[in-house]
């Protein structure tokens, strides 16, 4: 069957060409649109139940809440293990699937469970799934602060005031770090998180720091007894204060308007007008018996940026994504927004995936680029034929977009593991000897004919030469192959990061091996025509007067030459117990990461002094 291909391939070389730029473009569009990484997505399969209860402490967070979603859990198809953390208000459950399963069936078996769940927790507890995203999928970082100029504005107008407070274009007027960070929180929450969330690829927006807004309404014991309110009665009266109620319908001419009130509290005003009960007549108001105020909910976490409170933002990447596209388009996204920030407001991005991802992806792009010219330079240096030379190193941009149109139907991203393992030398081996072997078989029939051959004796010899090679084309291709086999057996993280190594080598060698086949007798049919010198180029020449004697004495001393051998077998058997060993190769793209560990006790604000 190999060698009908190989005569078909000589006979219909032009068809075999075309054929070959159709898998070329069809090559390069997949290159194109290849996802990108730093580094293979070492995370399984997992989904994180999130659960708020503020009223309840880490043991009834763990007894309450946690262990019910546990055990709700158990049995769930394809579940492999689950972890779990109770702290004060927050418990986080993660779910680890087994790496055959879909995570959108993982996510519906866990929905469902968490139904039956709710049933045993407190009332008002309601645990969420975490978005569908990674360990990598933290693509996109920027802060929401105040600018360090802080000018003050035109008298009115929003902005830093004389006084020092800072006037919202709503008209709240912010005094206070509380009510400063808590405008912060607002902005990310409400101007910049859904604008984001728009962006093709994005899963979810994280945010810390600041506070969470709140109309902060604080009882006056001694003015509600004088008043004869209590709790139950404000309580109340807030809550009935800050609905919209519908009434019915009025027809006239024709038509129908619905008839309904708003009372919601819009600001902090219509809280204070708003009414409790009524003495003698005469209502009395929220504002005469409670203060209120502009502030913020409790809170567990805060972010500092230059020694000053802010907002950090997190982008997360849906499962699956092009982190360098999508960082990309969110940063696209994010300078879009910065631009109709409210006054005295900065956006700063200070975290962006695509950044590392180029710097990546240029190491390996000149690692292959001077790998693949040191191979062709090679290849002109021992062929002594341009034209052959030509045609071996056609062998690699051909392999490699085939590889990338199989990388890409696999599911596996071009990262620093996968491209980087590429041996381009590997790749043309087939290819030079069936090359080598045409030009050796041409010269010595032109030379016994003393002539050049015609077109159907060159054809001939075109595909004698390549089928006298197959045979060892074809065992020096397996063997490189099953040396990386092994690599596709294993699991968990280590499959995760050397996989993709294996599956992109062996792409590429398939490639190589088909074209060689194919490919390279119908070049060398079309290109390689004429008279044929076999002869030693000076390199191979040179080699062999210093190479000669050397094998005549090792031949002549069979046991000496085995036992240095062996010493220098043995000598790199220690030498190997002394090297580094390293999970992943090092990247150093300039970036310094700085972690401060604190005691489990210290307070927030005791933290975030230190921290600025």
């Amino acid at each position: 069957m190999i060698a009908r291909l190989i005569d078909l391939s000589v006979r219909f070389r032009w068809l075999v060409l075309f054929i070959f730029a159709g898998i070329a473009a069809l090559g390069v569009y997949n290159l194109v649109r290849l996802p990108i990484d730093a580094v293979p997505d070492i995370t399984n399969k997992q989904v994180q139940i999130n659960t708020v209860a503020p009223a309840l402490g880490p043991s009834e967070m763990e007894g309450r809440v946690t262990f019910p979603i546990e055990t709700a859990l158990a049995g769930v198809p394809g579940l492999e293990s689950t972890r779990s953390l109770s702290r004060n208000g927050f418990s986080q459950v993660t779910a680890v699937f087994d790496d055959r399963v879909d995570i959108y069936f993982a996510r519906q078996q866990i929905a469902e469970r968490l139904a039956q769940a709710r049933e045993s927790m407190p009332e008002g507890v309601e645990p969420a799934m975490g978005p569908i995203t990674t360990g990598l999928g933290e693509v996109v970082m920027w802060t929401v602060r105040y600018g360090e100029s802080r000018t003050v504005a035109a008298p009115g107008r929003p902005g830093w005031q004389p006084d020092g407070s800072y006037l919202t274009p709503e008209g709240e007027r912010l005094r206070g770090p509380v009510q400063l960070a808590s405008y912060l929180r607002t902005v990310q929450d409400w101007i910049v998180a859904p604008q984001i969330r728009s962006v093709p690829g994005i899963a979810g927006v994280d945010a810390i720091g600041g506070y969470e807004k709140q109309y902060v309404v604080a009882p006056d014991p001694a003015r509600m007894a004088a008043y004869g309110v209590t709790f139950s009665e404000l309580a109340e009266a807030l809550e009935a204060g800050n609905r919209t109620v519908g009434a019915n319908f009025v027809k006239r001419a024709g038509e129908s308007y619905l008839v309904r009130t708003d009372v919601r509290f819009r600001n902090l005003a219509d809280i204070h007008e708003a009414a409790v009960a009524t003495r003698e007549g005469v209502p009395v108001r929220v504002a005469d018996v409670a203060d209120v105020d502009l502030g913020g909910s409790l809170r567990t976490g805060a972010a500092t940026e230059d020694g000053e409170e802010a907002v950090v933002g997190t982008a997360l990447m849906l499962l699956g994504q092009n982190s360098r596209t999508v960082a990309s388009d969110v940063v696209a996204k994010l300078e879009e927004v910065g631009r109709s920030m409210p006054p005295g407001v900065s956006l700063e991005i200070v975290l962006d995936r695509s950044r590392l991802v180029n710097a990546t992806i240029a190491t390996v792009e000149e690692n292959l680029a001077i790998g693949a010219l040191l191979v062709v330079t090679v290849l002109f240096l021992l062929l002594g034929n341009i034209r052959a030379a030509i045609i071996t190193a056609a062998v690699i941009p051909v392999s490699f977009l085939i590889m990338a149109i199989g990388m890409r139907q696999l599911g596996v991203s071009g990262n620093l593991m996968s491209l980087g393992a590429l041996d381009f030398g590997l790749i043309v081996d087939g290819a030079v000897i069936i090359v080598e072997n045409y030009l050796r078989r041409m010269g010595e029939r032109q030379h016994a004919l003393g002539r050049t051959l015609d077109l159907p004796e060159r054809l001939r010899e075109v595909s004698e030469s390549v089928k006298e090679m197959i045979r060892p084309s074809l065992y020096g291709q397996a063997i490189i192959l099953l040396v990386f086999a092994p690599l596709l057996t294993f699991e968990g993280v280590e499959g995760k990061t050397f996989s993709p190594m294996a599956i992109t080598v062996m792409l590429a060698l398939a490639g190589a091996f088909v074209a060689s086949l194919t490919l390279v007798p119908a070049l060398i049919a079309i290109l390689i025509r004429g008279p044929v010198a076999e002869k030693e180029v000076r390199v191979i020449a040179a080699t062999k007067t210093r190479y000669g004697p050397a094998l005549s004495h090792a031949l002549a001393n069979p046991v000496p030459t085995i036992a240095i051998g062996v010493a220098l077998f043995a000598t790199s058997l220690l030498a190997f117990q002394s090297l580094g060993r390293e999970f992943i190769p090092q990247l150093d793209e300039g970036d310094a990461a700085i972690l401060a560990a604190r005691v489990p006790s210290v307070s927030l604000e005791q933290s975030v002094e230190m921290q600025s």
